[in-house]
């Protein structure tokens, strides 16, 4: 019976003073599991960088000469942690049975990788890395995050509770999600949507390994944003609602007004009609930023443009197709 490939796939961005501390530690676990005879040893990890500004290309160059298990690839520009994920999971689509994406940090433990491997043997496609927990996190980080995936699944969107882009996934299962042609990428949704059977392994999350983390408030709000509107038109259905309560309300204040005018007890005043207007105004105001986010979506879709183009290689060349 031959073993299992593996291909750990790891975007980087400006990764120069954590990757020399994490890369030991991802080789480690890789031949680890290949001495057990869970993997191959062909297995590899491999390194995107998401077109770096500093050092991160020249330290994977310089892994991928020191040793085999190390490849890498290169983004033409930054397009993304999203984009460099998938950009990796396609590139090693063909290569391996099996992948595990995980970041470059070191914050999630690579020891969970062994169940996840366990779990692809007993027959699982897709396995989910989860968070134990999130006493780690700040009070405000914590309450915003579980608030986020609750908002999620009530618009109507499959994700798993405190899972982020740590997971194993088959190359059956990888050949079916390249059929998903997405240009706005929310992989932690769109994943469950290919189906197959599936399970969650949970493991507890360190501290940045050194540097400073490249998701700030704004792209986390950004990536929240996007998750909801790239798998869900709830939204777009509760402002429909909201218009049609707003529209009846509006009749019954009509049918209010003409009936105070008839009865002579109409008194002027400015402050019920500026209520009004405010009122109005701000909820068109939101509504159109809607409908215009869904439209800016379509936009971009209707283009076609590529989510990912790789600029260059550690390796000669290209693999073969």
């Amino acid at each position: 019976m031959e073993r299992t490939v593996l291909y750990i796939i790891i975007p980087c961005y400006n990764e120069e003073e954590v990757l020399p501390l994490t890369s030991p530690i991802f080789l480690g676990k890789l031949r680890q599991l290949i001495d057990e005879g869970k993997i191959s040893g062909d297995s590899r990890v491999m390194f995107v960088d998401d077109g770096s500004r500093d050092g991160t290309w020249q330290i994977i160059r310089s892994l991928a000469a020191q040793d085999e298990h190390f490849i890498g690839i290169q983004q033409s520009r930054n397009r993304g942690h999203q984009n460099a994920v998938l950009a990796g999971l396609m590139e090693a689509v063909d290569r391996c049975d099996v992948t595990i994406s995980i970041d470059c940090d070191g914050q999630d433990d690579v020891n969970a990788m062994d169940a996840m491997i366990d779990a692809y043997h007993d027959g699982c496609e897709i396995v989910y890395g989860v968070r134990a927990s999130r006493e780690t996190d700040t009070f405000f980080k914590r309450f915003t995050a579980e608030s986020y995936y609750r908002l999620l699944r009530f618009m109507g969107a499959d994700v798993v509770f405190n899972h982020a882009d740590y997971r194993l996934m088959s190359s059956r299962a990888l050949r079916e999600f390249a059929k998903f042609k997405e240009v706005n990428l929310f992989l932690r949704g769109m994943v469950p949507l290919v189906g197959f059977k599936s399970t969650c392994v949970s493991y507890d999350r360190r501290e940045r390994q050194a540097g400073q983390s490249h998701y700030p408030l704004k792209k986390m709000l950004k990536l929240a944003f996007d998750g909801i509107t790239s798998l869900s038109v709830k939204p777009i259905r509760m402002i429909t609602v909201t218009g049609l309560i707003i529209f009846f309300l509006s009749l019954i204040g009509i049918v209010w007004s003409v009936i105070t005018a008839l009865c002579g007890r109409a008194v002027p005043g400015w402050a019920s009609t500026a209520c009004i207007v405010f009122l109005m105004g701000g909820l068109q105001a939101l509504f159109m930023g809607v409908i215009g986010e869904y439209i800016g979506k379509i936009y971009l879709e209707a283009k076609g443009r590529p989510r990912y183009i790789i600029s260059d290689r550690t390796e000669d060349r290209p693999p073969e197709e």
